[in-house]
């Protein structure tokens, strides 16, 4: 594979990253491919990454959703070694990084594309944000729990006025992470979906919907007893919505490219993460 430039996001609040990440770029200049390094603190609006062959994440999940951002768009594939806990996207461990980046460079690596989901607010009939997201969109209070309301349509086809504390709307990839806790289904990377996932529903009937991510999801914002509802895309900085507005969800024209993140690997993280052990174990 030729490849001749690469960018290394290492994350600042683990030293460890940054001392692998170092030892990464001796390694990848070693072999002639120039390695520079970004350090990442969680929150970013700036997407580096243009110019590059491919880009390394050091660090967890959060920091593969930054630059599955700003990287689909122009097609640029990452090698996520995992320094978080779960890392069910992050999955190149890092005891084993050289011997999956040196497969990667011979062209023998998976390289696995997963679906993103675009998201806009409409408000007066004008779009005043657009913003994509490899994991999920959601819609809840800013606060402590509180009932809100929505009225949701798929494809133009009304779900009805649904009271909830927020909606979670996810990938397949981010099925593993809000939405699951919120009691949504966990989805296989290769089946593309969208899940809808309501937060401590008014209703007990309320079940969480698999949908085809050929339609286009829209929330309207209805009034309720508290006003300060936000939208938050992979966890980032929430933006403030009002009564009236709309938020149309669409899966995304790009798709991110992660090196290394195989069916094995992601059942594998299910079975040590969740615990699969098939009952108590006896001597």
């Amino acid at each position: 594979m030729n490849v001749k430039k690469s960018l290394i996001v290492v994350n600042s609040f683990k030293e460890e990253s940054k001392t692998l990440g170092n030892e990464i770029q001796a390694y990848l200049e070693s072999l002639n491919v120039k390695a520079d390094i970004f350090v990442f603190n969680g929150f970013s609006e700036q997407y580096p990454f243009y110019g590059y062959d491919f880009v390394v994440t050091m660090g967890g999940d959060g920091t593969v959703l930054f630059a599955a951002r700003g990287c689909a768009p122009l097609g640029i594939p990452i090698f996520p070694i995992n320094f978080g806990s779960f890392g069910f996207i992050a999955s190149v461990q890092r005891g084993e990084w050289k011997r999956e980046l040196e497969e990667f460079l011979a062209g023998e690596a998976v390289v696995d594309e997963r679906s993103m989901l675009q998201s806009d607010l409409i408000r007066g009939g004008k779009r005043r944000l657009s913003a994509t997201g490899l994991n999920d969109v959601v819609v809840c209070g800013k606060t402590a729990t509180h009932t809100l309301s929505f009225n949701v349509l798929y494809d133009k086809v009304p779900l009805g006025e649904i009271k909830a504390d927020g909606i979670i709307i996810s990938t397949a990839t981010g099925s593993t992470a809000y939405s699951a806790s919120a009691g949504g289904p966990i989805i296989d990377p290769d089946l593309d979906a969208m899940v809808l996932t309501l937060m401590n529903a008014f209703s007990l009937s309320s079940r969480p919907l698999v949908l085809s991510p050929d339609g286009e999801l829209e929330i309207e914002i209805l009034p309720s007893r508290i006003s300060d509802v936000v939208i938050s895309v992979d966890g980032q900085i929430p933006v403030d919505l009002h009564v009236g507005d709309v938020i149309r969800i669409r899966q995304s024209e790009f798709k991110a490219k992660l090196i290394g993140c195989t069916k094995e690997k992601f059942y594998n993280a299910l079975r040590s993460k969740l615990n699969w052990s098939g009952g108590p174990q006896h001597a």
